[in-house]
């Protein structure tokens, strides 16, 4: 069965992503561009460095072409926060994007993302779903290829790049004498983040800036285990920064100069302190219910709004769109920003970085630091816990009744069901369970004060979840 999850379909080729597959999903996101009447404007195709990526999206730009639905296909591989400007760019009805991100390379995917320019909501996903379903049935009419207006070959990078420029502080980062280390892992952002900040004046390191469908033996994840050599060359090299991207650069991994790996909340944290602090903008930050609430104390201090939502950068897409939020995150990697996409872009939290590093004069783990002196010290984990198809169903259930007085020696101050079960105590710390959709595991995400106060925690809350 054909499910999108939290970002698109995604599936091992040759056996469960196909072309028969990639066109059945094409036909059925053919069915919803109609169905809305959005195909008049159009649909963008793009597709990362992945093994016949080029051809899975030419399978689709046939079957979209065979409804009569104009296709803006991308020249080349193109990172999936650039095939979201191009909807923008384009005026078109939504993009479809192939791509498994840090998946393992035998793996591919599918994203649709609307005519809005950012991931798409359970909503539009659960209506694609049931267009396969019926087309499985037989219940859809199979239109054949090539009988539509002819496809439009794009290359979207220079307006996205120009676009991208305008969100950064350009002058900070040209008068600040960087130098930054670009690893994409072999994914679709080669040439974008290296080239952006080497226009301005930075000089750049690159490494694994070349197609490789086996992504060099492992997966591109822009994880502290995947960085290592790019560490190194930090390091060796005495940069100031080093920038990771993932398989299709939405999301980004920061190595700051001493070889720290500044985590994605880490970053959010800073993102946004640096924007309310150095740019002085106001309004405010969207993050999900798993994600660091020192963005929370910083938005309090300035009198400003957090909107939590539930897991999944779709939720944080439309509280950017919505709600004019000055910037949104996870704790997972993904970022974006006002007067962007609300699509997450490991190529714009690149140049922020480098962007904080120059503006502030100083490491982002110094900022850091300053942040956590004004407003605490936080450590966050995310802890997997595997358990049995059978156990999952009773662990669920003592999930839905968990509602201690106490936890771990402090006052449980708070529940929250947004996504799973929340647990905020009276000091501030927090921790949340989710259950995977796909697998008997279980996801505990924690924040406290020390490593010792997070362990404890964690046992705490899996003696009374039976994890």
């Amino acid at each position: 069965m054909i499910k999108f999850g939290t970002d698109g379909w995604r599936g091992v080729m040759a056996a469960d992503f196909t072309f028969a597959n990639v066109a059945l999903v094409a036909g059925a996101v053919a069915d919803f561009v109609v169905a809305h009447n959005l195909a008049g404007r159009g649909v963008v195709i793009g597709y990362d460095n992945r093994f016949l990526s080029e051809r899975f999206a030419d399978t689709a730009a046939e079957v979209l072409g065979g409804r009569g639905i104009r296709v803006y296909l991308a020249r080349r591989a193109v990172p999936t926060p650039v095939v979201a400007f191009a909807v923008r760019q384009y005026r078109a009805g939504g993009a479809v994007m192939l791509t498994a991100s840090h998946n393992p390379p035998e793996y591919n995917g599918i994203k649709f993302i609307p005519e809005y320019a950012g991931p798409a909501l359970p909503e539009i996903t659960d209506e694609i779903e049931e267009y396969i379903l019926r087309r499985q049935r037989g219940g859809v009419a199979q239109a054949g290829a090539g009988n539509g207006p002819s496809r439009q070959l794009i290359d979207p990078a220079g307006a996205y790049s120009e676009h991208l420029l305008g969100l950064v502080d350009t002058d900070s980062i040209r008068k600040a004498g960087l130098h930054v280390v670009v690893d994409p892992l072999h994914g679709a952002g080669i040439g974008y983040l290296d080239g952006l900040l080497g226009g301005l004046g930075v000089k750049v390191n690159t490494l694994h800036n070349h197609r490789d469908p086996l992504f060099g033996g492992s997966f591109p994840d822009p994880s502290a285990a995947k960085l290592g050599p790019l560490r190194d060359i930090v390091l060796r090299e005495g940069a100031h920064l080093g920038l990771g991207l993932d398989g299709d650069a939405d999301r980004l991994g920061v190595i700051d100069a001493d070889g720290t790996f500044i985590s994605p909340n880490q970053f959010l944290t800073l993102v946004y302190y640096h924007l309310v602090t150095h740019r002085r903008w106001q309004g405010p930050v969207a993050r999900t219910v798993a994600t660091t609430h020192l963005v929370d104390r910083i938005a309090r201090d300035r009198g400003q709004e957090v909107i939590e939502t539930p897991v999944g950068f779709k939720f944080i897409g439309q509280a950017l769109l919505e709600q004019d939020c000055v910037v949104g995150g996870e704790e997972s990697g993904g970022l974006s920003m006002r007067g962007h996409v609300p699509e997450k872009d490991g190529i714009l939290a690149g140049m922020l970085a480098a962007e904080m590093v120059a503006a502030h004069g100083k490491p982002l783990k110094a900022l850091l630091d300053e942040v956590g002196d004004t407003y605490g010290h936080l450590h966050s984990e995310r802890l997997d816990v595997r358990t049995t198809a059978d156990r999952k169903p009773l662990v669920l259930e003592k999930l839905r009744m968990l509602a201690p007085d106490q936890l771990a020696g402090q006052p449980v101050a708070g529940r929250f069901t947004v996504d799973g079960t929340k647990l905020v105590l009276e000091d501030g710390a927090w921790v949340l369970v989710r259950a995977s959709g796909t697998e008997p595991v279980f996801r505990i995400y924690t924040e406290a004060y020390s490593r010792e106060q997070v362990g404890r925690i964690q046992a705490a809350v899996r003696q009374l979840a039976g994890l």
